[in-house]
């Protein structure tokens, strides 16, 4: 018997969370795991690569950069634990896309409607600075999950990394992505139709971290606008 696409995510999700593939980040993510932050010491850190977070059925995608070290890496669910992910997931709130405002644990009952949120690299990088060839290295799960993803409509996607491993991630499935590649931009806007027939827009948005909100650079409105305009290009109610 075929598969369902949930099947195939879950078994996605569980291959994501076994991976090994880049020595440099397993040795961080685990030491990371093992020292641990003063404030978390008592805690149990996941310590291994982050599925991405959200339903199969999902029209709206959120593509960030990479799990963060006591965030993410502690917490085992995407954006989860950190204030970029309290900023996040607050939009996501107020646009009717996640149960709740916050995300402490993978056990706090948050859900999502119509939006999955994953990265090009599943593990804590040292510096949040992935290599090229660790992008790489972590290219074919992004890739296997937009193919399942068959509903997906619109990625809203945080930052130039993201946005750079979404169009050569795509390139390499087929899509026609335009040469020069366009750039990232706050706002900017990507529709691209592959041979079957199927489209799929590109938002770029400021990626959510402190050095972003904290300065004012990417504010709850702007962040609110980007996450509406999905809902309107996806057809999410």
């Amino acid at each position: 018997m075929t598969p369902s696409p949930a099947q195939r995510l879950l078994a996605l999700d569980t291959e994501i969370a076994g991976c090994r593939r880049c020595p440099r980040l397993v040795a961080w993510r685990e030491q990371v795991a093992r020292d641990k932050r003063a404030s978390f010491a008592d805690q149990t850190y996941w310590g291994r690569p982050v599925p991405g977070f959200g339903p199969v059925d999902a029209r709206i995608g959120i593509v960030g950069l990479a799990p963060a070290a006591h965030g993410a890496n502690r917490t085992g669910r995407m954006f989860t634990g950190d204030r970029s992910g309290d900023f996040l997931y607050a939009a996501l709130h107020r646009a009717g896309l996640a149960s709740q405002p916050d995300a402490v644990s993978i056990d706090d009952g948050l859900t999502l409607r119509d939006v999955r949120i994953t990265a090009p690299v599943h593990c804590a990088p040292p510096d949040n600075k992935p290599t090229p060839a660790e992008r790489d290295n972590c290219a074919p799960y992004l890739a296997s999950e937009l193919d399942i993803l068959h509903d997906l409509r619109v990625v809203i996607v945080l930052g130039s990394f993201g946005w750079q491993a979404m169009l050569k991630t795509l390139g390499q499935q087929g899509w026609p992505v335009p040469r020069p590649r366009p750039k990232f931009a706050h706002g900017a806007e990507l529709r691209l139709t592959n041979g079957s027939g199927r489209s799929l827009t590109l938002l770029g948005c400021f990626h959510v971290s402190q050095q972003n909100t904290f300065t004012g650079r990417l504010t709850p409105a702007m962040l609110g606008d980007v996450v509406n305009r999905a809902k309107q290009l996806s057809a999410v109610s």
